[in-house]
């Protein structure tokens, strides 16, 4: 390459550094590549992205539920209905459950905790927070983690599950919710402190 066809392909190349739909666009506030044959990083997928998301945020990645939104979960202001993420939450909730049973006996004690056998879970109350609509098509990673109750009082009988929602359409957050979460005794009819076996996954799950 002569000096001459060097400096007329040079504004070319910053201009195609600066457009969006270029491959070798670089974004503003990031550095290109070292050299020419120095390769980008392949792009997340949006699946990838929200499990990367809240894998760096401590949320617990046995609890990952997807949920497709379908056309019915509209309303009449065309997008998801607000009730609806309560029971995007639920089901995401019963997933992570299902996971806290296996890990302290396998299928067995998955099924006792989601059949109310003995001493398992019961929602005292649920909050949530729409941060953005949500419309037909997309899917929804739903993910949890628990964290403390804050009255010590009541902290081995119950404890926080935090929930969140990713758009795999928006790549953003668009819900998030707390719920109270209390252990129960299904056989006694009351809550309960369980135990420390029982509780040792869901302390765990809290570091």
């Amino acid at each position: 390459m002569n000096e001459k066809s060097k400096v007329e392909s040079e504004p070319e190349l910053q201009a195609a550094f600066r457009d969006p739909n270029s491959p070798f666009h670089i974004p503003e506030g990031s550095q290109g590549p070292a050299s020419p044959d120095e390769q980008p990083p392949a792009a997340l997928s949006a699946a990838e992205e929200g499990r990367t998301y809240f894998e760096d945020r401590g949320f617990d990645p046995t609890s990952f539920w997807e949920q497709p939104i379908v056309w019915g979960d509209h309303d009449s202001f065309q997008h998801v209905n607000n009730v609806r993420y309560v029971r995007f939450f639920e089901s995401g909730r019963i997933q992570w459950i299902s996971s806290i049973g296996h890990e302290l006996g396998g299928p067995a004690q998955s099924d006792a905790f989601l059949r109310a056998r003995g001493k398992s879970f019961i929602l005292k109350s649920i909050a949530v927070n729409f941060r953005r609509p949500v419309r037909y098509p997309d899917t929804l990673l739903i993910a949890h983690k628990p964290a403390p109750e804050p009255d010590p009082k009541r902290a081995r009988v119950q404890f926080l599950l935090h929930g969140t929602a990713f758009s795999y359409a928006q790549r953003a957050i668009v819900a998030d919710s707390t719920s109270v979460i209390t252990w129960y005794d299904y056989d006694k009819q009351a809550r309960c402190d369980p135990g420390d076996d029982l509780w040792a996954p869901i302390l765990t799950r809290m570091k």
